[in-house]
């Protein structure tokens, strides 16, 4: 692979990961922001193929593969099984409105740009340009956790801040074992699947996964 195609491509990738990540703070559909999230899995799967082939690390386009099956299918699969086709089709209006959230993404994004500037100037390259990224996405999935109230979209905010921080990992360190993405991506396999159900529970006897209305019950 040239250095001309890696960088291209490891840009393509970094931009498709923040163009997610902002469009998922932007959207209100469920299954639009689960959608989303597919996407974003993909993304980083690409990334991580496109830095594992450039450095002739066959272990880590196994990792790719294994984000790309987990990440980009499995996850945004069951979230959408949760959403379910009789769930609602608009997540309950956020606690900051649309101009607001816009505001703080583009103030997010230039965070992430100025913490990260050590951590770029301890790499060089295509990966350490794109550092920035990753710890953006990690602050829209905490933004995503701080204002939304619907247990569905929070839980996209949660995956959202791990793919962050697994983007950070790649690029800076070149990524993680097999063995330690294998048990990250299993835990949140089961923390996904475990929501389900107890999504499910609370759907059957309340009607509705906001989190304002769950908090107002009493015993």
């Amino acid at each position: 692979m040239t250095p001309v195609l890696f960088a291209e491509l490891v840009a393509f990738c970094a931009g498709v990961l923040l163009l997610t990540g902002v469009l998922i703070v932007w959207r209100r559909e469920l299954r639009a922001i689960v959608r989303l999230l597919a996407v974003q899995g993909v993304a980083l799967a690409v990334l991580v193929a496109v830095i594992g082939i450039d450095a002739h690390l066959p272990e880590l386009v196994a990792v790719a593969l294994l984000v790309l099956v987990l990440k980009g299918f499995v996850l945004p699969v069951v979230l959408g099984r949760v959403a379910g086709p009789a769930g609602p089709g608009r997540v309950e209006t956020p606690m900051i409105n649309t101009t607001a959230s816009l505001i703080l993404l583009a103030l997010l994004t230039t965070l992430a740009y100025l913490v990260s500037q050590p951590l770029k100037a301890a790499g060089s390259g295509p990966t350490a340009a794109a550092v920035p990224i990753g710890l953006a996405l990690v602050l829209f999935g905490f933004l995503v956790l701080a204002t939304r109230r619907h247990a569905i979209s929070q839980l996209v905010g949660f995956l959202m801040l791990d793919n962050g921080i697994a983007a950070v990992a790649f690029l800076i360190a070149g990524g993680v074992p097999l063995v330690v993405e294998l048990g990250a991506s299993l835990d949140l396999l089961l923390v996904v699947l475990v929501l389900q159900v107890l999504t499910g529970r609370i759907r059957a006897e309340f009607g509705d996964l906001d989190l304002d209305d769950l908090s107002e019950l009493r015993d």
